[in-house]
């Protein structure tokens, strides 16, 4: 039985989560109205995995959260509103150690019950398996210190220019795809990155369309590449990472003036979005495969790692995220486990290898 604690101040959520999880019959719930009460119970009840409100009195989700990480480090869901300033509580929730996410029940909840509860499930079933890095956020502490790379501050408009006006090179980009612990993921891997990193990149981080913007702009203030949400076709260029805006899928497509990146609509066919697969098939349908590297980090599921198979098959480039330092070793694995992983490489050494993959900025034409 996996253990799951509720912390939540509304009495219809805790009724609801605790139905749900009941009627799975492979959980023991128990209950706490706000952070205060949460923290008694984690040496009482020992949670396998919390789900956490953030908005709450006496003790709010935040603060909750950062005692936990303390106190008995143990899998954390936040439990978000689908609005701007949710997106930017959940995204710090995810900085300071929470794996995962759902969104609030609000309105009718009856009449969404159907298609809430798997999502659900799976979160709390795969939280249950999470690993949580031991002084995750000490060692990012250091790390953007110790970087040693140039911050957005540090760059010149003039040099930014510069690297932008340059002409892509030889069509060439990096594809990245996570899911469950995409954020904090993926500031590890970009922040470490030169602002003349001469590729563009492009980013499927499974999220939905009112939380993606804050990720960009989250990114985008702590990089030395420009990072920006793909809500419109833009043109790719050197120097940029273009985040998939969410509930929608992430593609590549070419035009008189060069290769775009876009969103489109969903496919149904596809079970997550942005979907990685989509977005690296898309990719090879406009450029060789010898011109592409694919990187999959921390998420569950599989999305990503057919396609990225396909892409090694074809003459391409591919870096999974090891098990040791993913949060939930789903995607990256089943890329390993079909055999389509060039590297397999714990997290702080991913943006290494990447540039050692890609021809250093004075080479290019």
């Amino acid at each position: 039985m996996i253990r799951v604690l509720v912390v939540d101040d509304s009495a219809l959520v805790r009724k609801l989560f605790g139905r749900v999880l009941t009627d799975a019959r492979e959980f023991e719930v128990m209950f706490a109205r706000n952070g205060l009460e949460a923290l008694e119970q984690l040496e009482v009840f020992r949670p396998d995995v919390i789900t956490l409100d953030i908005n709450m009195p006496q003790m709010n989700g935040l603060e909750c959260l950062d005692r936990i990480m303390i106190l008995r480090p143990c899998p954390v869901i936040m439990v978000s509103t689908l609005t701007a300033e949710g997106a930017e509580e959940t995204l710090n929730a995810l900085r300071l150690g929470a794996v995962d996410f759902v969104a609030k029940p609000s309105g009718a909840v009856s009449l969404h019950i159907d298609s809430f509860t798997p999502t659900f499930l799976d979160k709390i079933r795969s939280a249950a398996t999470a690993k949580l890095p031991a002084s995750r956020r000490l060692r990012e502490r250091v790390q953007l210190k110790t970087a040693g790379v140039l911050t957005r501050a540090e760059v010149s408009k003039a040099e930014l220019s510069e690297i932008q006006a340059e002409p892509l090179a030889k069509d060439s980009f990096v594809l990245v795809g996570t899911s469950t612990g995409g954020p904090p993921a993926l500031e590890a891997l970009l922040v470490t990155l030169p602002a003349n990193f001469p590729w563009p990149i492009v980013v499927a981080q499974h999220m939905p369309a009112s939380f993606t913007g804050s990720l960009a702009k989250r990114l985008d203030g702590i990089c030395a590449l420009n990072v920006v949400e793909v809500s419109k076709p833009m043109l790719m260029q050197p120097g940029c990472v273009y985040i998939g805006r969410g509930d929608a899928d992430v593609v590549i497509s070419r035009r008189p003036a060069g290769l775009i990146v876009m969103a489109t609509p969903a496919r149904s066919n596809y079970l997550w979005h942005p979907s990685v697969d989509r977005l690296v098939r898309s990719a090879m349908e406009h450029v060789p495969a010898c011109q592409l590297i694919g990187i999959l980090m921390t998420g569950m599921g599989n999305d990503g790692a057919i396609a990225m198979t396909e892409l090694r098959s074809k003459g391409g480039k591919t870096i999974a995220e090891a098990e040791e330092t993913a949060i939930v070793w789903g995607m990256p694995g089943e890329l390993v486990k079909a055999g389509g992983a060039d590297w397999v490489v714990p997290l702080p050494k991913i943006a290494g290898q990447l540039q050692k993959l890609v021809p250093n900025h004075a080479a290019n034409p």
